[in-house]
């Protein structure tokens, strides 16, 4: 079982996620809809997984990984993006992510991700 945090700027989609990785009992520690929200929350929390948006207002998600890797080098973050944003999942993994899941969320990939990063 993993301590994790949602960060999406959509309440919807940390609820769906939250549902997937509860049914799989872990425990969501907090939830952040923007990137400074999320690295304060991971500096107050460490929790051990983090799931973050790439798209999001005040700080993006690839802002905030970096941001959590400089407080963090170990961190374990997990991306999540819609279809088409390549490009920034690709920075996101060379700044330190180490996973990405596509929304809408398929339960078996959140999955696989959450045990492949905690490996």
């Amino acid at each position: 079982m993993a301590r994790i945090l949602i960060v999406d700027d959509a309440k919807f989609m940390r609820m769906t996620l939250a549902n997937i990785l509860k049914k799989a009992n872990h425990e969501v520690v907090g939830e952040a809809e923007n990137g400074r929200e999320a690295v304060e929350l991971y500096i107050e929390l460490k929790p051990d997984v983090v799931t973050l948006d790439i798209t999001m207002p005040v700080m993006s998600g690839l802002e905030a990984v970096r941001e959590i890797k400089r407080h963090d080098p170990h961190a374990k973050i997990i991306m999540c993006s819609a279809m088409g944003q390549q490009k920034m999942v690709v920075e996101a993994i060379e700044a330190g992510a180490l996973d990405f899941i596509v929304k809408p969320f398929d339960e078996s990939r959140v999955m696989e991700a959450i045990q492949r990063v905690l490996q």
